[in-house]
């Protein structure tokens, strides 16, 4: 008989779960032990079946089970999509052979060798087949995510994580009904299927509407959790597992919430800060210490183990043999798929909380203990067998040139964001952060500005807390922001000034307002920063949130490929489209169009790309009925005697302010050397020899064929979706 814990104040067992949560991470990162197993191994030390300092009651109970489902919302969420979908294929082999592999010998070990019934050795070959990416962090602190092996296992996982729910889904129903029964069976697939296809639907466009009209975060923070429980709801009233509609739901919003965004990092926060751990030391109290040293235990657990390696072993060097890849690529994809967590602790809780007739857990203290051996010594084994495997890819990605080219291709660089008001502070910061590449080592050192001319009161009290948000936007995310606060004569002079001070390459502001007749486009500020300064400037104009964008389209000018800052703003552009998951959509030249390609390949920017060729202003004026209320319109524009300037680009704000009046825009000016602008020359330094460079026969035969025909390229259609 159990006694009574120890601790039954609730505020007493609040602080001890938090003290868990605070200490376990400082003692096991000097032992290099995951955050996942001291979280269970202090379950267990407080647990009724350890000191029994604390008893497993309803607290546990609800957070323990928001915790599992905020662990398969994170799993969904943190999904690269375009990934994928750019290794679909290669990715699918691996994922059928590494969840039916595992799922078949799991499923025969459990019921002839382990003697369990079908529907429990249904929910074990689940948590086989099913893995976490936990060795993740070790090939990213390598830099080969984007090595093959990489992402044929983050397809695999995908696949693998999907198809070991939808198992325990259907071994949940037939546990509920009693029996197979296939009209039963048919019933649950009809209702997943209606499920699935109106969550696809209705999520997308309500959480657009709702981003649009509450900006606020707190409020846009609660209705994606919201909307997550509601899609673990549903999913359990049709009959299938809570689990597999958090994760659905995870994927689902997987667009609306980008990777580097303020609203992700909150996500992420709470759920590692108090859920998942408050889940992982519930699992633990689970766990008696006197039945997992016990001989059953020890050999359920030798069994369940031999199983889980060769399982997962086998899908690697079966998909190493198809593909003809070396044994280190081998070793990385065992190593990122060999760890159980998530779904193995979804598989056990959820067995553990099924009861048979006689009243008995469908999995039982034998097994539980045991599947709690095999995710401590998977977590240990798979880091070991990434780390040097990784390593040596890394070698061969170095000394085949690769690595160093790449990291010619990513040059930090110091961006600058004046703010002249709060509230323009919160999105000007979020777009310049989304412009910037993922890993922090690339990222461009960020400055926010504020320049006042005056000393009053209540402009020093804008001007700081104008800085104030902007910090706490990139704090969120974990970036550093330096504020700059200066008086100077005028917001020019003072930008020009911290401009020169600082080093800065690009400048992120505003666009302005227009308020009078005789006011023009982009008024008289950023026409002073154009003549004063030859640093990539980034005008923008959003209307709606940036992470509801649905497409980029970007026009292009003839010979802007020979504009110093051309690789500049096209990663920044490709950079923001990834962040977003929307296609981006190049306007320009069959020329252009080879350039911007190997830009986005150097930069192994996994992006859903598109083109549609321009050959004269005509096409351009046509763009205007194209550009739709979600869609953020860029310009690439050229200062006045600059290589891809034109006569042209003189009616352009005109244009602008006539057709795009009511739409998201964007407008950039590339970066150059040489002379300032403001001293006129005949000449320009940066148009020697460059511009004579001939366009192949073959492209200007192709244009002369278009306008004498009035056809157009196939790519054109990409403008109409």
């Amino acid at each position: 008989m159990m006694t009574l814990a120890i601790v039954s104040n609730p505020v007493s067992i609040f602080l001890i779960v938090l003290v868990i949560i605070l200490l376990a991470p400082v003692f096991l990162n000097k032992l290099h032990v995951p955050h996942i197993i001291g979280m269970i191994a202090a379950g267990v030390l407080v647990g009724p079946y350890g000191f029994n300092i604390l008893d497993r009651d309803s607290s546990f109970e609800v957070f323990g089970q928001v915790g599992l489902l905020y662990l398969m919302f994170l799993a969904g969420l943190e999904i690269d999509m375009y990934r994928l979908k750019l290794n679909l294929k290669r990715g699918f082999v691996f994922g059928l052979l590494t969840f039916l592999i595992p799922s078949a010998l799991g499923l025969l070990t459990s019921r002839y060798i382990m003697n369990l019934d079908w529907i429990t050795s249904a929910l074990l070959a689940a948590m086989y087949a099913s893995h976490t990416l936990i060795s993740y962090p070790v090939v990213a602190r390598f830099g080969i995510t984007k090595s093959p092996a990489v992402l044929i296992s983050i397809v695999g996982t995908i696949m693998a994580v999907v198809g070991g729910l939808m198992t325990i889904a259907v071994a949940v129903n037939i546990h509920s009904v009693g029996e197979f029964q296939l009209s039963a069976l048919g019933t649950l697939i009809g209702k997943s299927l209606l499920y699935l296809l109106g969550v696809v639907y209705i999520y997308p466009r309500l959480t657009r509407w709702f981003f649009k009209s509450y900006s606020d975060h707190v409020t846009q923070f609660v209705f994606i959790l919201a909307m997550v429980f509601m899609s673990a709801q549903i999913a359990r009233f049709i009959g299938l597992e809570a689990v597999l509609g958090a994760f659905l739901g995870g994927l689902v919003l997987n667009r609306y919430v980008p990777s580097g965004s303020a609203l992700m990092s909150r996500i992420e926060f709470v759920g590692n800060a108090l859920f998942i751990p408050y889940f992982l030391i519930g699992v633990g109290m689970m766990i008696n210490v006197s039945v997992i040293m016990s001989q059953g235990t020890l050999s359920v657990a030798g069994i369940m183990l031999a199983v889980a390696l060769v399982s997962k072993w086998l899908p690697a060097y079966i998909t190493q043999k198809i593909y003809s890849m070396d044994r280190y690529s081998r070793r990385v994809i065992f190593g990122l798929t060999t760890a159980h967590t998530a779904v193995a602790l979804a598989v056990v809780t959820i067995g553990y909380q099924m009861t048979n007739a006689d009243g008995s857990h469908m999995i039982g203290e034998t097994i539980l203990n045991g599947t709690i051996l095999v995710i401590l010594v998977t977590c240990a084994i798979a880091p070991l067998v990434t780390s040097p495997a990784a390593a040596k890819i890394k070698i061969k990605m170095v000394d085949s040139g690769e690595d160093a080219a790449q990291e010619e291709n990513h040059r930090k660089g110091n961006t600058l964001i004046p703010i002249a008001n709060p509230t323009t502070a919160y999105p000007l910061v979020e777009l310049a952060l989304m412009m910037q590449p993922s890993d922090d080592y690339k990222r461009d050192s960020l400055y926010a500005l504020h320049v006042r001319n005056d000393n009053s009161l209540s402009s020093k009290a804008i001007g700081r807390n104008a800085l104030d948000i902007a910090m706490q936007v990139a704090g969120t995310v974990g970036v550093n922001l330096t504020p700059i606060e200066r008086y100077d004569l005028n917001i020019v002079t003072g930008v020009i000034n911290v401009i020169e001070e600082r080093d800065i390459n690009t400048v992120i502001l505003g666009m302005h307002r227009k308020t009078t007749v005789i006011d023009s486009f982009f008024g008289s500020k950023v026409e002073g920063l154009l003549k004063a300064t030859n640093k990539m400037l980034v005008i923008s104009r959003c209307y709606i949130p940036v992470n509801t964008i649905t497409r980029i389209v970007v026009y292009v000018p003839e010979k802007a490929q020979f504009e110093t800052g051309f690789r500049r703003w096209v990663t920044a552009l490709g950079n923001l489209a990834r962040q977003l998951s929307c296609k981006i959509l190049f306007c320009c030249n069959a020329e252009l169009n080879q350039y911007i390609t190997a830009v986005i390949s150097q930069q192994q920017l996994a992006i859903r790309l598109g083109f549609i060729e321009m050959q004269d202003r005509d096409d351009f004026i046509l763009l205007s009925n194209k550009i739709q209320d979600d869609d953020l319109f860029v310009y690439v524009s050229a200062r006045a005697n600059s290589v891809s300037y034109s006569a042209d680009m003189v009616e352009v704000p005109t244009f602008l302010q006539k057709y795009f009046t009511h739409n998201n825009l964007m407008v950039i000016y590339p970066e150059q050397f040489g002379e300032e602008p403001s001293v006129f020359s005949f000449s320009d330094p940066m148009a020697s020899d460059i511009t004579l460079a001939p366009v192949p026969m073959l492209v200007k035969l192709g244009g002369w064929w278009r306008k004498l025909t009035g056809a157009k390229s196939d790519k054109q259609r990409d403008i109409d979706i």
